[in-house]
């Protein structure tokens, strides 16, 4: 028997709306038996603040610090080293021996150091058309899962890049971890078939040795686990599912080529709750202002207010590139509720930034509200709305300066209610209400 009383919670932008104190919050008003992962990996950036103390959560689901349960389920490219790096900042945070509250879907994908050169070479070749990867290989690791599964003809453009000659071995996943030698076969061909993209390159991988021992000691330090597993905790009570990224960086919704190589929208949670006939109310998170992460288009993008703005656990993104600000855009937001096929809340974050001068966009100067819809994953239609937004010149309102009214605006806009709200960074500015699920 499975709760009715999930929640999925989902960006609605490009990143970095406050997902994880949004988790944390849920987690701390309580009861949750686990947060489930169901997208993205390792290039997830998820800081709860707790006093002096603050984690940027990439692996691990954001309630952790309430000793919450973690699972990783398929729809995660895991990556062990990064995952193991967590576990260890975690530990040093108080966590007792983080490893046991989590568990991994064996057939989700791994991502390895391999995968992670291929990335960035792919990206350093785009030069100034870089994508705004992360460079941490995920995208790269779904790209190689589809190749494997597919086997498209060598010399082929396969999903926008090429696919190098040679048979493609299986795609190696979290499972093959307890099987060391099936593993070193694998990554042993996948290394071979990898070469023509990474020989002479700036990024290499290291010893298919090494981390096939790094692997082993992985297999057996967390709980690896099969179908059954999300059924399990769901009869154990309330789930929250943890989304990565946002719905505008979507792989079938977002402005094409500056998305990710995942559903950031509810469809894999979705699924996940069909398989054990749960339901859930879907929350979206937005901030006062638009923000992301590298290249790709921002409309009301205002260089001014990363300096008025300060936000020390949000700063540029390394290899990816600056951190980037601009008001509200309530065409964009209209945009990401319809990606994700509706919402049933709204969790809002940085409601003490409404009184700084804010500003919010209705519509854009050529008379736009909302963007016309597409056929989902219709990459010509994606790439015509990203040549439109590099263009548009918002219709700037100044932001209400009363966090009450900024709500009031946001729930009109979005039509649906406030469920949690953030007025600062701290895990005690936050606020969960629970409205009956519709």
């Amino acid at each position: 028997m499975t709760s009715d009383a999930h929640d999925v919670v989902v960006g609605l932008g490009f990143g970095d709306e406050g997902k994880g104190a949004v988790v944390d919050a849920l987690c701390g008003a309580g009861p949750v038996t686990a947060v489930v992962r169901f997208n993205g990996g390792a290039q997830a950036a998820h800081t709860v603040v707790d006093g002096d103390r603050a984690h940027t959560f990439h692996q691990f689901g954001s309630g952790t610090l309430h000793g919450v349960r973690t699972f990783l389920s398929r729809h995660v490219a895991v990556e062990p080293l990064a995952l193991a790096t967590e576990s260890r900042a975690l530990a040093e945070l108080g966590v007792a021996d983080p490893l046991r509250l989590l568990s991994v879907a064996e057939d989700a994908l791994l991502t390895t150091p391999i995968h992670v050169a291929a990335n960035r070479t792919r990206e350093d070749a785009r030069g100034a058309a870089r994508h705004g990867s992360c460079g941490l290989g995920v995208g790269e690791t779904v790209w190689y899962g589809l190749v494997a599964a597919h086997r498209p003809a060598p010399g082929s453009v396969f999903e926008g890049h090429p696919v190098a000659p040679g048979e493609p071995p299986p795609a190696p996943t979290v499972g093959d971890c307890r099987e060391p030698a099936r593993l070193r076969r694998t990554l042993d061909a996948l290394a071979r078939w990898y070469e023509p993209l990474l020989a002479g390159g700036a990024h290499g991988f290291g010893s298919v040795g090494e981390l096939v021992a790094v692997y082993r000691e992985f297999g057996a330090a967390v709980r690896i686990v099969g179908d059954g597993e999300l059924g399990t905790l769901a009869a154990r009570g309330p789930l929250v599912f943890e989304g990565a990224q946002g719905a505008l960086l979507d792989q079938h919704h977002g402005f094409h080529p500056h998305t990710t190589w995942s559903s950031t929208t509810p469809t894999n949670a979705r699924e996940l709750l069909a398989e054990i006939g749960g339901r859930a109310r879907v929350l979206g998170v937005t901030r006062t202002s638009t923000t992301r992460h590298g290249a790709g288009p921002l409309p009301t993008e205002d260089a001014s207010l990363r300096a008025r703005l300060p936000e020390p656990h949000n700063g540029d993104g390394g290899y990816q590139g600056s951190w980037r600000v601009g008001h509200l855009d309530a065409v964009l937001l209209r945009r990401a509720v319809r990606a994700c096929g509706g919402i049933d809340g709204l969790a809002v974050t940085h409601l003490d930034r409404a009184s700084s001068g804010l500003q919010w966009a209705d519509r854009y100067a050529d008379g736009t509200v909302d963007l016309p819809e597409g056929r989902p994953g219709d990459l010509a239609h994606q790439s015509s709305l990203t040549a439109r937004l590099a263009v548009a010149r918002p219709v700037l309102h100044d932001l209400p300066r009363d966090a009450d009214a900024v709500l009031a605006q946001l729930e009109r806009t979005t039509g649906v209610p406030r469920v949690v709200t953030g007025h600062g960074p701290d895990r005690t500015a936050y606020a969960v209400r629970r409205p009956v699920l519709r």
